[in-house]
Order: C-alpha cells, then structure tokens, then sequence
C-alpha cells in the first residue's frame, strides 16, 4: 500500500454531511483542519479516487464494482487530499472556509473600486480621446485574463491550495525570488493603499463637514490632521471583525456605496455646464521628452486603477474545495459580476469626466472638480451625500486591504509561540497598524497624489507576474502559442513597469511634490 505524507491525508468524518473535519477558531469560526498519519513521500498526481479507473473495475463483479463506484462519489464529495496547515485555522485569511461567489463578489467589487477610479481624467487629458480609451480597453482586458490565471493557479498542485499571493510566487519563482519580486508590491497594495485611504477618507469627511455646516456654522472646525485621526478611529473600530470571511458585510456596503458615488460623480458633472475654453487635446507640454514621460505617468494611473489582484488568492481561500466543486468555480463566478460592475464604474468616470473637464482637469482627479467647478451649482444634499458615499467606500476598503497585513502579522506571532492570537494580541496589533498608517500619512500627504509612480511600481501584480507563473506552474508546451503569448505578455508588463515608473518620478520632479489630492476651501 502506498504511504502517504502525514499532511495529505484526511480521514472521513463521522457524518457524511461534513465535506472535512474542523476546528473550532480563536473568533468562533469553523475551518478545517487536517488529520495527522504516517507515512512517506507520494507522487503529486496522487487522488483519493485515482486508483478507481475503468480498468481497474473492469474485470470486478458488479456488486463490487458499485460499491467502488458508490465510494468514488463519495470521495469526490467528501473532498480531495488538500496539503492543509493546522495554523491556517488560526489565521484570519483561512481562518473561515464557509465563503461563497457572493462573498466574491462583494470582496472583488470593493477592492477593485476605490478612490484612484477618480483619478483616471487626469490619465485622459494626457493621452487624449483615442488613446486613453484605448489603454483603458487593454488594461481592462489584460488584468481580466491575469485574473483568471490566478483563479486557475489556486490550486494548479494537486492536494495544495495556494491561499497567499506570496506563497504562489514562491511555489513559481522559488522562495528567495519569488519572496524578493512580490513582497514590497503587494505589502504596498495592502498598507500603502491603507495610508492613502486614510488621507481621502479624512479629507472627504472634512468636506462633507463643510458641506453640511455651511456658511452659518460657527463652531471652531477641525484641522485636516484631526480628520485624518477621526477616520483612523473608524478604521481601528471596524477593524475587530476577525477574519476575512466576517467583513463580507463591509464588503457589500463598500461595493454599493463605490457603484453609487462613481456613477454619481460622472453624472453630476456631465449634467452641469461644462468650464470656458474646454479642450480635448493633450496637454501641451514644452518639450518632446515632457510629453513622453506625461504619457508614461497617465498610462501609470490607469494600471493602477486595476489593482486588487494582490487579494484574488485570499479571497478564493475562504471558499471549500472539493474534486466535485473546486473553489475555482464560484470565485470565477463572483468575479465576473465583479469586474463587469468595475467597468460599468471605470469606463463612465473616465470618460464622463474628461467630456466635462477637459484638460481643466486639477491633478487630483474628478471629486475635486466637481467641488471647485460646480459647489454653488449643485444642491448641498447631492454632494454631502456623494462625499459621505466615498467615506464608506473608503472606511470599507481599508478593511480587506488591511487583511493581509493582519494575516502577515498572527502568522508570524503563531509561527514564534505555536498558539492563536488572543483577542487582546489581535486587537493591539490593529491598532498599531491603523496609528503607523495615519502618522505616515501625516508625514507624506501627497502619498494619494502619487497613483502614476505607485501604478509603475506595483504594476507587475497584476499584470506579470500571473503570466509568468502559469509557464513555470503549468509548464505548457514550449514554444507553443501558449508559451510566447504568456512570456511576451509577462515580459511586455515589466518593461511597462519600468516606464511608467520611469514617469511617475519625472511627473513628482516636474511638479516638485506639490500635488495634493484634496484641495481644501
């Protein structure tokens, strides 16, 4: 009889309705859990059901061969030989295996949805009509089709899930490379984007404050650093939910309040009478080489208007996974709602905006000159309620983002003391992170204003690093169309990467690091 590595096997529950054993967590959530067994190494390719084939069955007796046949279903059922870590039932990622293609939904919408969708006029009153939409359509596309390949990659290992974009890169890359390429890109996608949404948040609460106090207000109004604090208080209060399965309400909030205040935006300015001396052309800029890396940096922004690829893996790790329903299937299913609502998001902000705008556009994006260009013209209600939209969208955001950090953090604290965090360890330590994101953001508060620079840096997270992985994971036939359509697209995102990184530093030199993304009155 075959012997099998300790962590492959599962033993069958008592009841046939549970699919896996599991074990009650730290936050009272339910995961499973693995059964120890002894045992040796085994193929990869290795299946509880692998060995019930028609030939095999095909010179057995029929009573048997139903039995066989009865306990291959079964099997399937049950689930397959995932190589499971008995501390990722203490981690807030995998801590909850219950999660759905709703749960999906609502976690890829509101990730994919955020603050630098406000920004892409900016990108298209450098690039114009044709060419932005063109680099929108593409972008769109692209990290459509790396989004699918990391779906796929989830479990490309039979018995292994991939439950962390880090730990798929190391499985493609090795562990010293793959740690080194992904690292700082998805560390900044996580707490970078935290910082920022701590500086939109709290400046859009100041002006939905002046907004709704008006000109008779006469109290003394807070400093734009006590908003910033106020909203860290809001984060630090939401940030308790335990796990990543458990903020799927914040989600779904998020992901409307982002549907609602996008289309609000682009409406609101379309419908109001657009500013003298509007063009359409590119910005004119005084040199060949300026116009060159302005190109860069719009392009830049649109990249990094596609992020949230750095959360695909954690998201499908909260979902069960069995041969008969692999987890791929309904987090597929959850993404498409997502990412049609994304473009549906995307595209009319971009466009909108840039019709009634033009190269009038303030760098820092649509909000703002809604608020310039058109405060005495449109109600006070209508925009305090799309500033208090984009406070939720934001309160929201920081939530998943800031999941993989907390996870980074109990994994290491369960990893040094072999033990769960206690819920005082979990609490303290979101505190702290929530404080160290509002005091960089106080030190750096053009950090918001930098999406060009960011979208460069990150860029390869999303669009070369999935194409890379499926080569050396799923090794298809070298040579094949497969192969260099995969390597050109991997190979073509990094050295976008570089330029667009290239841009958003000559774009930051040029304008000497005034750019804000708020203007207060």
């Amino acid at each position: 009889m075959d012997e099998r590595p300790e962590t492959e096997l599962i033993s069958i529950p008592a009841t046939p309705r549970d699919s896996t054993p599991e074990v009650l967590t730290p936050s009272g959530q339910r995961s499973p859990r693995p059964q120890s067994k002894e045992g040796g190494k085994s193929s990869n390719g290795w299946t509880p059901t692998s060995f019930i084939s028609p030939r095999f069955l095909s010179p057995i007796g029929t009573p048997m061969k139903k039995v066989l046949v009865n306990m291959k279903g079964y099997l399937e059922e049950v689930g397959h030989l995932t190589k499971l870590n008995p501390q990722d039932a203490w981690l807030p990622i995998t801590e909850s295996r219950n999660g759905n293609a709703h749960y999906a939904a609502f976690h890829n919408l509101n990730a994919g949805v955020g603050f630098q969708a406000l920004v892409l006029p900016v990108a298209f009153s450098f690039l114009g009509w044709s060419w932005g939409i063109i680099s929108l359509t593409i972008a769109y596309i692209w990290q459509l089709y790396t989004l699918w390949i990391l779906v796929q990659l989830h479990e490309a290992i039979p018995g292994k899930r991939y439950n962390r974009y880090l730990e798929l890169a190391e499985a493609a890359f090795g562990n010293r490379l793959g740690a080194w390429l992904s690292i700082f890109p998805t560390a900044y996608l996580s707490a970078g984007t935290a910082t920022a949404l701590i500086l939109v948040g709290g400046e859009t609460m100041k002006l939905f404050f002046e907004i709704v106090c008006g000109p008779l207000c006469t109290s003394n109004p807070l400093t734009t650093v006590e908003w910033y604090l106020v909203f860290t208080f809001l984060c630090i209060v939401l940030s308790q939910l335990p796990n990543l399965n458990s903020i799927a309400g914040l989600s779904l909030v998020g992901a409307i309040t982002a549907i609602f205040y996008s289309t609000m935006v682009w409406l609101l300015s379309v419908s109001q009478q657009r500013p003298p001396n509007i063009s359409y052309d590119p910005i004119a800029l005084p040199s060949f080489t300026s116009s060159v890396f302005s190109a860069f940096n719009a392009l830049g922004i649109i990249a990094f208007a596609f992020r949230g690829h750095n959360l695909v893996l954690e998201i499908q790790s909260t979902m069960p996974s069995t041969f008969k329903h692999p987890a791929h299937v309904p987090m597929w299913k959850g993404a498409k709602v997502a990412y049609f609502f994304i473009a549906m998001c995307l595209f009319p902000v971009a466009i909108g905006g840039f019709w009634a705008y033009g190269n009038q556009m303030p760098p820092s994006g649509i909000l703002n000159a809604l608020f310039g260009f058109h405060q005495h013209d449109i109600s006070r209600g209508l925009l305090a309620t799309t500033f208090l939209l984009v406070v939720f969208s934001c309160l929201s955001s920081f939530q998943i983002y800031s999941m993989p950090v907390f996870d980074n953090f109990e994994a290491s604290y369960t990893h040094r003391t072999n033990r769960p965090c206690s819920v005082w360890v979990r609490s303290g330590f979101r505190v702290v992170y929530a404080f160290i994101n509002f005091f960089i953001g106080v030190a750096l508060p053009f950090l918001s204003s930098l999406a060009g620079l960011l979208g460069g840096l990150t860029l390869p997270v999303t669009f070369a690093y999935p194409c890379f992985m499926w080569v050396l994971l799923k090794k298809p036939a070298k040579y094949s169309f497969n192969w260099y359509f995969n390597w050109s697209l991997g190979w073509l995102g990094v050295a976008f990467s570089v330029a667009f990184t290239i841009g958003g530093i000559w774009s930051i030199v040029d304008n000497g690091l005034k750019l804000k993304f708020f203007k207060p009155s």
